[in-house]
């Protein structure tokens, strides 16, 4: 019989770590005496970040003495002691490559059941200080599990552990774990981890999600579990010189620029709602930007929006000089916003250029006019309301379409229910008024307020989150789990002095700045540049870090545990090889 050998807890607090502060509940301590088991946490026990930790499905951690011996051994510490590794029980018995998921465990009065391994977490590194810790943890299987509680009650130190009940498909933690974060995702084992009812619903998600990666793509790489579907991989690498075939102006602000290969050869297909990054050279400057594809998939051109912004470079070289016969740098056609084939209704809402996406999306709808589609749009006035006519015409062509047109301030000369439908602002509250349909897909996309307005709106109308879809043209809203916000900065170049290395770039926050060694990855150096950054781990293993490589080539510092997807680098162990484009 297995013994609980220390039961565990501590309540978050603010932890300095590489120059900023992090509220984690990763330090605990053993208790003495006996102590309430609850449906939620131990008494006196807390998490400091409830996106990862926590909840039901892992309201109690389990870590056994037998990994405590093996971490002693491999890593040289004489000082690990029960609670070190974030967990709330420490016992002697129930190793990861036994326990299965769904199995049942009695101690005294209290009944718990495994749902899932450990998440891979920088802040069991940054316990035990050490920062491999989260990738060494499932390379070498021994994660730990979750527990949900069955039944409250009081344990203590010393007490017997007897298993109650045995999990269906009998897969243990390892097997789970290993599923999810290393290479090899086969299908009959997915398909038996999907069968056990106890195993957590995030973990669910993610083997669901691998499931439908091999079923849509065979042998594709990257890993859907952990980054969501994937985009197909891009057409080239790197740049290319595309031809100006026209220009439009599309309202007193937004010029369109439709791009062409110089041969006459037509250029790849992709998915409706993707962008390219362009670079151009201005003020002895490379600058690379990224823009919206919008007119219909396949048509063998790339037409992009751009919208003039004050003292913008890039903007006002495309108004002001780019002509026909310009040659332009671009970059394929990339991004994950983009528009599903299934049946299901389709809202495409945006406000101002934010039209661009959401319109190659309308031009694919058309090519399935059973499909209804429901169009809304917010601008300033008749003046500032790109792609008006087009999207008019294209919406008059479906059967199922529905239009929605938003004028915050109307010009004199703008006709209602002409030109547009409501005076006012397309806000939450406006969308609420609209009884649109719960059961369709929303695709959001303009200014980042505008975004997170509409969204919770939508939430608020019924919408669950997970079919609502944003994309923003700058960068992506940071993931930082854990860290304590102290006020946004602009990207701008690293303090002090300037780094001598390849050039990098940020396509998304418009910034270049040579590379530093000092900075140990090219995440480091994001974050030196204050460019908003997506991480978890920080050690290859989660992929939250995964971005796409616009152009030029990277080295990786430690080997990852499952490579990206092609195209995509892990920024958490990458430098720069030479000069890079990255999709930040």
């Amino acid at each position: 019989m297995a013994t609980l050998v220390s039961v565990n807890v501590g309540m978050p607090r603010d932890v300095a770590w590489n120059g900023r502060t992090v509220r984690t509940g990763a330090w605990k301590s053993p208790v003495a005496g006996p102590r309430w088991i609850r449906r939620l946490n131990v008494d006196g026990d807390g998490q400091g970040d409830l996106g990862g930790h926590g909840g039901e499905n892992r309201a109690v951690l389990v870590y056994q003495l037998a990994s405590y011996r093996y971490w002693a051994s491999t890593l040289g510490r004489e000082d690990l002691a029960p609670g070190a590794f974030g967990e709330n029980l420490t016992v002697d018995g129930l190793p990861d490559d036994e326990v299965c998921i769904g199995d049942r465990y009695r101690i005294g009065e209290v009944v718990l059941e495994v749902t899932q391994p450990r998440v891979t977490c920088y802040r069991v590194g940054m316990r035990l200080g050490e920062p491999r810790m989260a990738a060494l943890l499932v390379a070498h299987q021994r994660p730990g599990f979750y527990c949900r509680v069955l039944a409250e009650g009081q344990v203590e130190a010393g007490a017997g552990i007897a298993k109650i009940g045995s999990g269906p498909e009998r897969v243990t933690v390892a097997e789970v774990d290993a599923l999810l974060y290393l290479p090899g995702h086969p299908r009959d084992a997915l398909a038996r981890a999907l069968r056990i009812p106890a195993l957590s619903p995030g973990w669910k998600a993610a083997l669901q999600s691998l499931l439908e990666q091999d079923t849509a793509r065979p042998g594709a790489s990257g890993n859907s579990g952990l980054t969501g579907a994937p985009a197909p991989p891009a057409a080239w690498r790197g740049f290319r010189q595309l031809e100006v075939a026209a220009v439009q102006d599309e309202s007193r602000d937004v010029r369109s620029v439709l791009l062409r290969d110089p041969e006459g050869t037509p250029l790849p297909k992709w998915s409706a709602g993707q962008s390219i990054v362009v670079r151009v050279e201005r003020g002895g400057r490379s600058l690379v930007r990224n823009y919206s594809l919008s007119n219909q998939p396949g048509a063998g051109e790339y037409r992009i929006g751009v919208k003039r912004e004050p003292s913008g470079t890039v903007s006002g070289y495309f108004h002001d000089c780019v002509a026909v016969g310009v040659l332009v740098d671009v970059a394929a056609p990339r991004g994950t916003f983009v528009l599903d084939d299934g049946p299901s209704p389709v809202i495409l809402i945006s406000a101002g250029v934010g039209a661009t996406p959401v319109l190659s999306m309308l031009y694919a709808v058309a090519d399935t006019p059973a499909r209804l589609v429901w169009w809304v749009h917010g601008a300033r006035d008749g003046s500032q309301h790109a792609f008006a006519r087009e999207a008019r015409r294209v919406l008059n062509q479906l059967p199922h379409s529905r239009s929605d047109i938003f004028y915050s301030s109307p010009a004199a000369g703008d006709r209602l229910g002409v030109d547009y439908d409501h005076a006012g602002r397309l806000s939450a509250e406006a969308l609420q008024r609209l009884g649109l349909p719960v059961a369709a897909h929303v695709f959001v996309c303009g200014p980042q307020s505008f975004m997170d307005n509409v969204t919770a709106g939508l939430v608020v109308c019924g919408f669950p989150p997970e079919r609502v879809h944003t994309e923003r043209f700058g960068a992506r809203t940071a993931i930082t789990p854990g860290v304590i916000a102290v006020g946004s900065r602009p990207p701008h170049p690293p303090e002090g002095l300037p780094g001598t290395g390849p050039s990098v770039q940020f396509a998304r926050s418009g910034l270049t700045a040579p590379w530093r060694p000092s900075d140990t990855s090219l995440l480091d150096f994001a974050e030196a540049c204050d460019v908003p950054t997506r991480w978890s781990c920080r050690t290859g293993v989660c992929h939250t870090c995964e971005t796409a490589l616009v152009s030029g080539q990277v080295r990786y510092t430690a080997e990852p545990l499952e490579p990206p997807a092609d195209g995509n680098v892990l920024l958490c162990i990458t430098t720069p090889a030479d000069d890079v484009v990255i999709d930040l």
